[in-house]
């Protein structure tokens, strides 16, 4: 059926006219009711594909995928760069064709659009097509959507995951403290908040949290045992105290500082 377009000219008349059609042509794609899941906090998982079990069992194509979802600046990234950083004993012409085999692996188990590309140099992950914890994760950061990022965090950075490439390994090693510092602030930025709120119980649990994430830093330690003792869990922060000082003592052979032993001392009522 035609279109017709009603014009009204002098005098109150009325004149019709045919409108032109035009023809819109658009890209078939296939209809997805819910994006892939890639789980990379804590233990790898992809949810989504049945094919997708068959990526999990080759850990270098999976590790692309992850490093070109995850690097930053987010979002495109040269393909000289990805092919040197996981074949840099190859020559560019081969680690671009291993590269380009990769790619097309990944796509074969994810599908097609999964991954997009700016003419021959450039590659990036369709954030539509494929969901990861990790972006999320971010996000709510950002929003100071706390319980929700924590919630997200299941443990380290691709836990247990070992591709068999140096420079995916020695990236991976400067972004998992990242993630676990992000964190261990939303975990302290929830005790401090329920603490201005009076809710002790939720100050204590949170507290004790951020503890788990502090690592070696004394700071962060200091300030978990001072909440816990003004919320009169002293047991807890001595708990707290224990663990931290095994953890210096078993993984960089040192002592709390005299600044955090002092801080404990005073705790336990002995006087220096």
């Amino acid at each position: 059926m035609r279109s017709l377009r009603v014009t009204i000219g002098t005098g109150g008349r009325y004149t019709l006219s045919a409108i032109p059609t035009v023809s819109i042509r658009r890209v078939a794609t296939p209809h997805v009711a819910q994006p892939l899941q890639l789980h990379v906090l804590g233990s790898v998982e992809l949810r989504g594909t049945a094919s997708s079990v068959e990526l999990l069992s080759q850990p270098k194509r999976l590790a692309v995928l992850v490093y070109v979802a995850l690097a930053q600046p987010h979002g495109f990234h040269r393909r000289d760069t990805v092919a040197a950083l996981f074949w840099p004993e190859q020559s560019d012409f081969h680690a671009r064709a291993a590269l380009r085999k990769a790619l097309h692996g990944i796509r074969q188990s994810l599908g097609e659009g999964v991954l997009l590309t700016r003419g021959d140099e450039e590659v990036a992950v369709d954030r539509e097509q494929l969901w990861c914890d990790a972006h999320a994760f971010d996000l709510a950061i950002v929003n100071e959507q706390f319980a929700r990022a924590l919630e997200l965090y299941r443990g380290e950075l691709l836990d247990g995951f070992f591709p068999d490439a140096p420079g995916f390994e020695r990236w991976l090693a400067t972004e998992r403290p990242r993630y676990r510092e992000s964190a261990g602030h939303a975990a302290w930025a929830l005790a401090e908040r329920y603490e201005s709120g009076s809710d002790l119980t939720l100050a204590t649990r949170w507290a004790r949290k951020a503890a788990k994430f502090a690592g070696a830093d004394e700071r962060r330690i200091r300030r978990v045992l001072s909440l816990l003792d003004r919320a009169g869990d002293r047991a807890g922060a001595m708990r707290v105290y224990e663990e931290f000082a095994e953890y210096l003592r078993t993984e960089l052979d040192v002592e709390p500082s005299a600044e955090t032993q002092t801080l404990v001392k005073a705790m336990r009522g002995v006087r220096p």
